[in-house]
């Protein structure tokens, strides 16, 4: 456990390093590209804002697109009980909770540390789930934010996001550019920026999707661990599965983040390549293997 959180904590800087240099990167093509020396600072500034607000506020932004309202014990006592029990028995402070209004059974984790952590439910997980399925999906969350997973998937979903909107944004003014003055540039650096636009989000995609599914594997072991009663989670996993409506609140860019994909299965190779999660099949027989 130990080393998967200093891990963790290395990757993440390594990650912000990553984005960083790439985001000036695209930035310094296009200036190029475009003749247009200004777009580089505006590269820089925008990849050192994306870094620090992915680190410091990425809870709050995934909790406002996903709809989130804080969990109240006058409706959610049971909830905010088996959270504060599980974070005791695991030894860490009590996460806010939050809980997203929509009949799909989903949750996820968020935050920077342990210390500014957030646990956020789907009110159909509450409804669907009994109390012993409902502690291993919270057991689950509670090992991502012990092992700092949570950090590292928050700041892949901003920095990510950052990535895909910049090489649009940069694309755009491209064409922009080239059908206002016909423009060529240096015919290197168009090459190059034209690479870059259409590569740099599939880059940054295939990151994110390798973060994700390597850290539910180890989750759904710790979590199990923690309530000590692995059938519990693979009950839980079943049962979201099973469930056919997606979650009208998550979308691309925060999918990676929750137990199961909120967005619901495509059959296909490519859907399968591209998936944020594992199979939940073969989660289940892991953890009924343990």
């Amino acid at each position: 456990m130990y080393n998967a959180i200093s891990s963790n904590i290395w990757k993440s800087f390594a990650l912000v390093a990553f984005f960083v240099a790439l985001i000036t990167g695209i930035g310094y093509v296009f200036a190029h590209a475009l003749e247009s020396p200004t777009i580089l600072p505006i590269a820089v500034v925008v990849a050192v804002i994306s870094s620090v607000g992915s680190y410091y506020y990425s809870d709050r932004m995934v909790l406002a697109v996903s709809h989130a309202h804080p969990a109240t014990r006058e409706e959610h006592a049971h909830l905010i009980n088996s959270v504060e029990g599980l974070a005791l028995a695991a030894g860490l402070p009590a996460p806010s909770i939050y809980v997203i209004d929509d009949p799909s059974p989903n949750a996820f984790a968020t935050g920077r540390d342990p210390k500014h952590a957030v646990i956020c439910v789907t009110t159909g997980l509450m409804e669907k789930l009994n109390r012993i399925e409902l502690e291993g999906v919270i057991g689950h969350e509670m090992s991502h934010i012990k092992d700092y997973d949570i950090r590292l998937m928050a700041l892949v979903a901003v920095l990510a996001g950052t990535v895909v909107l910049m090489s649009d944004w940069m694309l755009r003014s491209f064409w922009f550019r080239g059908r206002r003055d016909n423009r060529n540039g240096n015919a290197i650096f168009v090459l190059l920026a034209l690479v870059l636009a259409l590569l740099s989000p599939l880059a940054a995609t295939v990151i994110q999707l390798a973060v994700s599914r390597n850290r539910e594997y180890l989750a759904d072991a710790e979590g199990a661990m923690l309530t000590r009663y692995p059938e519990g989670l693979a009950s839980a996993l079943e049962k979201i599965d099973q469930a056919p409506e997606p979650l009208k609140e998550a979308s691309k860019a925060t999918a990676h983040l929750f137990i199961a994909n909120p967005l619901k299965k495509a059959d296909g190779f490519l859907s399968s390549l591209f998936s944020t999660h594992p199979p939940v099949e073969e989660r289940i027989r892991r953890l009924r293997t343990m």
